[in-house]
């Protein structure tokens, strides 16, 4: 007999070989309908794998990130079956799931695919579903496996079996597919009720641009067809709010092939923009003690090598600049905490000093992968407001809970009430992927469990999503469409001084080691006024917007009057624009609305004799006519 311990911490006891499956099925068969994987001692496995040993258990379904990740991979797999026997002959790079859906490379070879074949292969995805075949996972010899795929001549495939050892090899198989795969995978297609494939793109096998490029067919499946049309109803809001569109439309910014692809340049309203960003946040650090500091965009290699980001950064960062001074190498920033590690350490300290805080937009720079680039959401040189806060270790839970309440200020201040703290912990499993002493971590990873449930904050717990140097917590909004994303993070660092050796001398005349707290509510701001415009669809919180107003003569003669009206207006810190163009009122109303300009301020005759606009608010229609006082006092009341 094993033990299996479940989440509530009830233990029972079930005959060794029992899957997940039959412990399912031995509570509800309701429960047993919905299982779709399991996590077991804390690795997500088929339910239909058996459990030898003791374990903990968590039976997953559709409502858990696993659970829907295991139905998409497998997902993945359907389709890879559809295309095999639509298009024999097709070689299969890797399939997994992703945030929304899977894709999968493949490399059909002479015969160009498009989105003209999509119904096809997603009908053929439904018939194969229907037959209800398991999947089933082989454990595969080497020597087998590769002669397997010699034998279809898939070279993608067998590249990929030369870096696995021996015994370690798994095969699943569903119908009539095979592929290699370390799984999980659900218990059978007959779960796949709805599926759409939603485009195409070309992919570098490996993410080698010298590389074959192979086509890369993404898809999204749900066990449920209302899922699919909610889904697909999402797809079409999130396309009108698309902030590539939408800031193309507002001129925010633009890209420019000559200057670099995913290096954004701002454009004055853009600026504007995020200059009121900045200053929001300057005011709110200056409250909380933050000192500003202004650090170089590029740092000599060695300094990176010190803080470890040359290491784990390295293949990912823009290659080292070479100096005429022969050896010396600088690199473009890939991250600003070292830099104010050396603003630390620039005179002794005591701990009288701390906590010291200090804070920067600094600009950083990644060489993300061309395929990769999205918009703001994903470039190649991003601005983070950064700080760094160094402190001794009794003052890092009170720190800490400061800056949860600076985070939950600024998400508050633009709109994002729905959110969820992850607690991101190391992955027990792999240690090597973190620098630092395991004493270290443990202390860390208890400061931020025991702040976040001393704020009452609703966590979720991520095993392997901590940063290299430290365990994080990171806030997950919902938008106006109820999407997930990550926006501010916390991260407490016992690492990083020590590998600069950073020390300040406590009560007892000794030297100690400082902690090093790392934060940035808004991320970067590029990826922060990305998801700001899609959550607002371009209609920013009032104090935001780059052009408050639009001043609409009804003619040329009321021109002059408006340039009056707006310098009056601007002593009040309400800034707009005047539209001086030879069009009717109607179409410049219509291209205000258009524009997302949250007010119209109207001048026609009547208005230019009594000193007053006609005042209109976008989505409200006419507010009336008001004198330029009384426009500002209703300004203020919104703001």
């Amino acid at each position: 007999m094993i033990q299996i311990t479940f989440p509530d911490g009830r233990v029972r006891e079930y005959e060794q070989g029992t899957t997940a499956m039959e412990i399912a099925e031995s509570i509800s068969q309701g429960l047993a309908r919905n299982v779709l994987a399991a996590k077991v001692n804390g690795d997500v496995w088929d339910a239909t794998r058996p459990i030898k040993t003791n374990a903990t258990l968590q039976l997953l379904t559709w409502d858990d990130k696993e659970g829907k990740a295991t139905f998409w991979h497998s997902s993945a797999h359907l389709m890879a079956e559809a295309l095999e026997a639509l298009f024999p002959g097709t070689k299969f790079g890797i399939g997994p799931a992703i945030e929304s859906g899977f894709y999968y490379d493949i490399d059909t070879g002479d015969r160009t695919l498009s989105s003209d074949d999509f119904s096809q292969v997603e009908q053929k995805m439904l018939e194969l579903a229907a037959q209800k075949s398991d999947y089933m996972r082989r454990e595969v010899a080497k020597a087998e496996a590769i002669h397997y795929f010699e034998e279809k001549g898939d070279e993608y495939k067998i590249e990929l079996l030369q870096e696995l050892e021996d015994g370690s090899i798994t095969f699943y198989e569903q119908g009539n597919f095979v592929d290699l795969c370390r799984g999980p995978h659900i218990p059978n297609t007959d779960k796949i009720k709805a599926v759409k494939l939603l485009k195409l793109s070309g992919a570098y096998w490996r993410g080698d641009e010298t590389r074959k490029q192979m086509t890369r067919v993404y898809g999204i499946t749900f066990p449920k067809q209302k899922e699919l049309a909610e889904y697909l109803h999402l797809l079409e809001e999130a396309k009108k709010r698309d902030h590539r569109k939408i800031g193309q439309e507002m001129e925010l910014f633009m890209f420019s092939e000559r200057v670099g692809a995913g290096l954004p340049i701002w454009l004055p309203k853009g600026t504007q923009l995020r200059e009121r960003l900045m200053n929001f946040m300057r005011e709110e650090q200056e409250k909380r003690g933050y000192k500003m500091v202004v650090t170089p965009h590029i740092g000599k290699k060695d300094l990176y090598v010190t803080s470890g980001h040359y290491e784990k950064y390295g293949k990912d960062s823009f290659q080292p600049i070479h100096t005429p001074r022969e050896g010396e190498e600088f690199l473009l920033k890939p991250m600003n905490c070292p830099h104010h590690c050396e603003i630390y350490a620039v005179k002794p300290r005591s701990y009288r000093d701390l906590p010291l805080r200090v804070a920067e937009f600094g600009t950083v720079y990644r060489y993300e992968q061309s395929g990769e680039l999205h918009g703001l959401s994903r470039v190649r040189g991003f601005t983070q407001d950064d700080a760094h806060i160094f402190c001794t270790p009794d003052q890092v839970k009170e720190e800490f809970l400061n800056v949860l309440d600076l985070t939950q200020t600024v998400l508050s201040k633009m709109g994002f009430a729905n959110f969820t703290a992850q607690i991101s912990l190391r992955d027990p499993n792999n240690p090597s992927k973190y620098l630092g002493s395991s004493e270290n971590w443990e202390k860390a990873e208890h400061a931020i469990i025991e702040a976040a449930t001393e704020a009452g904050l609703s966590t979720v717990t991520e095993l392997g999503e901590a940063a290299f140097y430290g365990p994080k917590l990171d806030f997950m909004v919902k938008d106006a469409l109820g999407r997930s994303w990550q926006l501010g993070t916390i991260q407490v660092d016992y690492n990083l001084p020590e590998r600069f050796e950073l020390e300040y001398i406590g009560p007892d005349n000794q030297p100690h080691r400082p902690v090093m707290i790392h934060r940035a509510p808004f991320g970067s701001l590029e990826r922060f006024i990305s998801i700001l415009i899609e959550n607002t669809a371009g209609r920013f919180p009032l104090w935001l917007m780059p052009e408050q107003y639009a001043l609409l003569p009804i003619s040329d003669k009321f021109i002059e009057q408006c340039k009056v009206i707006q310098k009056e207006l601007a002593a009040h810190n309400i800034v707009g624009v005047i539209d001086e163009r030879n069009e009717t009122i109607g179409r410049k109303i219509r291209d205000t609305e258009l524009k997302k300009i949250p007010f119209m301020l109207i001048v026609g005759e009547k208005e230019a004799e009594n000193g007053t606009v006609a005042v209109r608010r976008q989505g409200e229609g006419d507010k009336g006519s008001m004198d330029i006082l009384a426009f500002a006092d209703y300004f203020r009341t919104l703001l």
